[in-house]
């Protein structure tokens, strides 16, 4: 069999297959994973695959296609650019109709005076890892300042991206006067190959927390204004986890941390998710227990806070009491916020998203 897309870089999807004008189109990113374009290559397999998306659509593109491949609805975005909807024609991708521009939304953002989330590579030897940095508003590049790490770091996600994720609270943290970064470690959903991807498989939280510490670093070897001594890494879910894990095994790194409805013991997390990445725990015991930060619980030296929802039915938690129940054994002093018959996402009941962040802001400002 054949291969029709020619070059080693991943197809992300579909779009469309035209039969008749003898090609097949699709997303890519061959060389630049945090970012998304139109391609195409021909069904026969000859030639080499051409990009669609224009030079000035730098960041991530998605298409809905007719079935001739004469015309696409074309969604374009960046870290700086709302969605932008546009009918263009095929094949010379010209703007036909602008159907949604968001200048409104563009405008407000702009107003707010922020510096520019930036994209950069951290070498950490033996592969490159995309990053990005996110300064105080009034930066000042011969201070030093604390760095603070958002993290997510599983297989099911990427942080690192070009496009407009709306996050305003890694934005208002930087308007704090923190630098905020986020690193994707191997594994993490970006297409950058088999091998990326399968790099973690059985030992979920062990290269991608190992990434992390590298990538952190890294990082404080390369910028001056950066200061080593207060550095915090925080995370969500798989994020509150990979939170766990930095903490309890690169204490040296990492002295503040803040783990939302996390995963303690992945043998309590749903078998649908965790086996795809593990295998199953009669064979691979030692990555799941390995891989799992309460069995690491007490190495913790930093300042840590927990928070999880008491009605989480997709971390159930039991998993935040076995962590709280480990840390007393260890004598190990902490915060922990409990947030009555909230779910996975902490937001039902009056006023839990702001108690919420208010919480969040407090910890870091007595402890970062």
């Amino acid at each position: 069999m054949d291969l029709i897309t020619k070059g080693d870089f991943d197809v992300v999807n579909i779009n469309c297959i035209d039969p008749i004008g003898g090609y097949v189109y699709y997303i890519a990113s061959p060389s630049d994973y945090i970012r998304r374009y139109l391609y195409k290559s021909k069904l026969d397999g000859t030639g080499d695959a051409e990009r669609m998306t224009p030079a000035e659509n730098s960041g991530h593109n998605s298409y809905q296609m007719s079935a001739d491949a004469k015309w696409a609805i074309q969604t374009f975005q960046n870290a700086s650019t709302p969605p932008v909807i546009s009918l263009v024609s095929l094949p010379n991708h010209k703007t036909v109709r602008v159907m949604e521009d968001n200048k409104t939304l563009k405008n407000k953002f702009e107003t707010l005076g922020l510096n520019k989330k930036e994209f950069v590579k951290i070498d950490i030897g033996d592969v490159t890892l995309d990053a990005f940095m996110m300064k105080p508003p009034s930066f000042d590049p011969s201070k030093k300042y604390p760095l603070l790490f958002y993290v997510y770091g599983e297989p099911a996600g990427t942080t690192v991206q070009d496009n407009w994720d709306g996050d305003l609270w890694q934005t208002y943290l930087a308007q704090e006067g923190y630098v905020v970064m986020s690193v994707d470690n191997r594994g993490t959903k970006t297409p950058r190959g088999n091998a990326w991807r399968k790099s973690i498989y059985g030992q979920i939280g062990l290269l991608a927390s190992s990434d992390q510490n590298k990538a952190a670093q890294q990082i404080l070897k390369t910028y001056s204004f950066l200061d080593s001594n207060k550095v915090g890494i925080w995370g969500w879910s798989g994020g509150g986890q990979m939170t766990l894990n930095c903490m309890f095994r690169y204490p040296e790194t990492y002295k503040t941390g803040l783990a939302v409805a996390f995963v303690a013991d992945q043998k309590l997390y749903d078998a649908t998710y965790q086996e795809r990445y593990m295998g199953l725990l009669t064979d691979n015991a030692k990555g799941y227990h390995d891989g799992s930060p309460l069995y690491y619980a007490s190495k913790l030296k930093g300042k840590l806070m927990i928070i999880h929802g008491t009605g989480d039915d997709n971390v159930h938690y039991q998993s935040f009491e076995m962590l709280v129940n480990e840390l007393i054994k260890n004598n190990k002093q902490f915060d922990m916020m409990s947030y009555p018959m909230r779910s996975h996402g902490i937001f039902e009941r009056e006023n839990t998203s702001l108690h919420l962040r208010k919480t969040m802001e407090r910890f870091w400002k007595n402890n970062l």
